[in-house]
């Protein structure tokens, strides 16, 4: 158990309000510029370079130092009705309305990387070549400029052969060359010999390079990217908050993993502390998502004062209303009673047992035993509701009144008219209410003495046997807890439709639907079979509390409906759960505030509230905190799904152990493994997270021999390298020319034809 200091910390004031993050939305940030006049300053040797990545796409001239295009790979088209036309949108400017939106395709299929919407992509390119100030009728139709584009690693036959195609015979391409993406960012990086581990949109390839020739055959690929990270986010948040009022989208979760999401260095011991109190403000990230925040009137004094006195009369009258019905109930109970009694002396004089099974069968008991549990629990019942009516009546009498008189009760009806008879039932009402309340007086009376006695006897063990005391008090006190909690878990239950506590209510509802209830009553005294008497005992209508609750499944009334269905039960057991805190606080040492049950529900020592809410208080009826979302272990969660796929149902080994495996088994020679692990090379835009790059030099050094020289680097630019890369290579050589594919082989080869070089795809036959 938790000491006292132990607690303490937690239990201190909550921190300054959080720092809210904006959610950023897919924006549309204006048209993008034409580039048309920088087409007139080029010749038919500089070179369209494009990488077509799944998540942006570069494009730009080759004498460029940097692209001019960067968008998504996103095409929207629709009819504008009101205006007769058709839009097509590409992507940032895909954002512009909500119909854009709505009807935005992506060119690569769902982390695939692959091409599958040739229309979105046809569209893409058409935008590119439009920006870039191509002039089509100048080149016979044609762009007129050879292209370089990238693509991942094994990218496939179909995907080339169908973009080849399009270059070739929808543009008039005059060349074409295909590079990998990952590798002309390595050679951006001055990279020779080493592995690359490129992690982007759709996927984690590593390459095996030497001597600036890679080893394709031993290239391994994690399923596992920017795009997958974003899913599985979304996918957190949507089990974190499951009635969040606002729409998460995807790029709402690309930006969230972006801007909040790191490498941990040490996982398992961050997780577990994650939600710590003592620093959880920093770690805890607050996503505020747009809100209205509700307007409230204000009311003058006047009117809260006439609300006030409008509620208090409303109050009073209720309180009749239910002392009447109180001491109505009271009196059915008491003639219940009178009548179990007198069947109880009945029976005491009966010889003949088919006589007294008879008796019994019409007062629908089973024997004598049941007849006398009865009469218990009766009485019962109306002695609790005595000290209630006692209570009250104490409350409000200053003095003691005489008694009152009831001359009405001695007068024969005949003798009274109609406004007579009735003022006779409310004198016997209010006598029987009267007798009731003396009884009531002296049975307090006597259970005044009785606490008395008791207190005294428990004063005196606890005194004899302070530590026997003290165990008692100890096993109540935990079965009480256990009780309040098992009834709170069963109101939780009612709303799960395939609880047991749920299906029960539901056997008790169709069970009063139906035409012969089970457990139906006769009449109790002597009317007929098919009469409905359902409610002249009390009890019957426990089965609504059964139905409102879930307590047991049967219908109400009988042997049963007892203390189990009683109103009050939760509130008496607070009560004694108090008084019993009270005498552990005072005499346990080993008990203290902190093991109270006000302290277990306080949420600042909720780890539940920790995870959902952060470190400061929650108000659910404030608009602006129902729509804030916290990042907390999802922000370490999220990235270590690279190196522990398993996290996410992946079935696959980690980032760090395939490059251990490439490093230790595939590469053969210890010259080439030796290289290679001096240059491990990060690049793609899943790379940059922060810590990514520590995290993949620790990792590595602790798979890997000691003797091994490693060196982990990652790229200047790990989203813009890959199209500087093949830029540069354009410009500083002429060795594109040998490696592109030109019109002429295109025609007499055909599509599928593609030249195998140092940065480009193998073929696979």
């Amino acid at each position: 158990m938790p000491s006292a200091t132990q607690q303490s910390p937690r239990l201190s004031p909550p921190p300054a309000p959080p720092k809210l993050y904006t959610v950023k939305e897919h924006a549309f940030n204006g048209p993008v510029p034409s580039f048309a006049d920088q087409y007139s300053s080029t010749d038919q040797e500089t070179a369209i370079v494009i990488d077509n990545g799944s998540g942006t796409l570069k494009a730009g001239w080759s004498s460029g130092s940097a692209p001019l295009l960067n968008l998504s790979p996103v095409m929207s088209r629709y009819t504008d009705r009101k205006w007769g036309r058709k839009f097509t949108f590409i992507g940032s400017e895909a954002a512009v309305d909500a119909n854009a939106r709505q009807q935005a395709k992506h060119a690569f299929g769902g982390g695939s990387g692959v091409v599958t919407n040739w229309d979105a992509m046809e569209g893409v390119l058409d935008y590119v070549f439009l920006k870039l100030g191509v002039d089509g009728e100048a080149m016979d139709g044609g762009i007129g400029r050879p292209v370089v584009m990238t693509e991942a690693v094994a990218n496939l036959g179909m995907a080339r052969k169908a973009m080849t195609e399009i270059l070739f015979e929808c543009y008039g391409a005059p060349s074409l060359t295909y590079g990998i993406d990952s590798l002309f960012s390595f050679r951006q990086n001055a990279g020779t010999t080493g592995l690359v581990i490129s992690s982007s949109h759709t996927s984690t390839h590593l390459i095996p390079v030497y001597n600036q020739r890679p080893y394709l055959s031993q290239a391994t690929r994690l399923n596992w990217g920017g795009s997958q990270s974003t899913d599985y986010l979304l996918k957190l948040l949507q089990l974190k908050y499951p009635t969040f009022p606002g729409k998460m989208t995807t790029h709402q979760a690309t930006e969230m993993v972006r801007e909040h999401c790191y490498v941990s260095q040490n996982y398992d011991h961050e997780a577990s502390h994650y939600l710590d109190w003592t620093g959880l403000e920093d770690r805890d990230r607050v996503i505020q998502y747009p809100f209205t925040e509700a307007i409230v009137i204000e009311k003058s004094p006047e009117e809260l004062a006439r609300i006030a006195e409008r509620k208090k009369e409303a109050g009073r009258r209720l309180q009749e209303q239910a002392a009447k019905q109180r001491l109505e109930r009271l009196m059915r109970k008491e003639e219940d009673v009178e009548y179990y009694k007198d069947l109880q002396r009945r029976l005491a004089d009966q010889t003949n047992k088919k006589e007294v099974r008879r008796l019994l069968e019409d007062a629908e008991l089973r024997d004598e035993a049941h007849l006398d549990r009865t009469i218990k629990d009766l009485s019962a019942k109306i002695r609790k509701a005595r000290m209630k009516d006692v209570d009250g009546a104490e409350a409000e009498e200053d003095a003691p009144a005489e008694e009152p008189s009831f001359p009405l009760l001695d007068t024969p009806d005949a003798d009274l008219d109609e406004a007579g008879l009735k003022a006779k039932r409310h004198q016997r009402l209010l006598k029987s209410g009267y007798e009731s309340r003396q009884r009531a007086k002296a049975e307090k009376v006597a259970a005044t003495e009785r606490k008395a006695a008791e207190l005294a006897e428990d004063q005196r063990r606890r005194e004899d046997d302070p530590e026997g005391w003290l165990q008692d008090r100890r096993t109540a006190y935990a079965l009480l807890r256990q009780r309040l909690r098992d009834r709170a878990r069963l109101k939780q239950d009612l709303g799960n439709r395939k609880s047991l506590a749920s299906q029960l209510r539901m056997k008790s509802i169709a069970n009063l639907a139906s035409d012969n209830p089970a457990g139906g009553k006769k009449r109790r005294r002597g009317g007929g079979q098919d009469e409905d008497t359902f409610g002249a005992n009390d009890d019957d209508w426990g089965v609504y509390r059964n139905i409102g609750t879930g307590e047991g499944g049967g219908g109400g009334g009988g042997e049963g409906a007892g203390a189990g269905s009683d109103e009050d039960s939760d509130a008496e057991d607070n009560a004694a759960l108090d008084t019993l805190e009270s005498e552990l606080l005072a005499h346990d040492t080993s008990f203290t505030n902190a093991d109270t049950l006000a302290a277990a529900s306080d949420w600042r020592l909720s780890r539940l509230h920790a995870f959902l809410r952060g470190p400061w208080p929650f108000d659910a009826d404030s608009a602006r905190e129902t729509h804030q979302v916290h990042l907390n272990v999802e922000r370490i969660r999220v990235a270590e799904v690279a190196f522990r796929p398993s996290i996410a149902g992946v079935d696959q080994a980690g980032l760090v152990e395939i490059a251990a495996d490439v490093l230790g088994q595939r590469v053969q020679g210890e010259d080439a493994r030796e290289r290679m692990a001096k240059d491990i090379f990060l690049t793609g835009g899943f790379s940059g997270l922060k810590g990514f790059e520590e995290r993949v030099k620790m990792e590595l050094r602790k798979e890997l021999p000691v003797e091994l020289d490693l060196r982990v680097r990652r790229a200047k630019d790990v989203v813009l390298d890959a199209w500087k890369g093949a830029a540069a290579w354009v410009r500083e050589g002429d060795r594109w020319k040998v490696v592109r594919v030109t019109k002429a082989e295109y025609e007499e080869k055909g599509a599928e034809y593609f030249k195998e070089w140092e940065y480009g795809n193998a073929f696979a036959g």
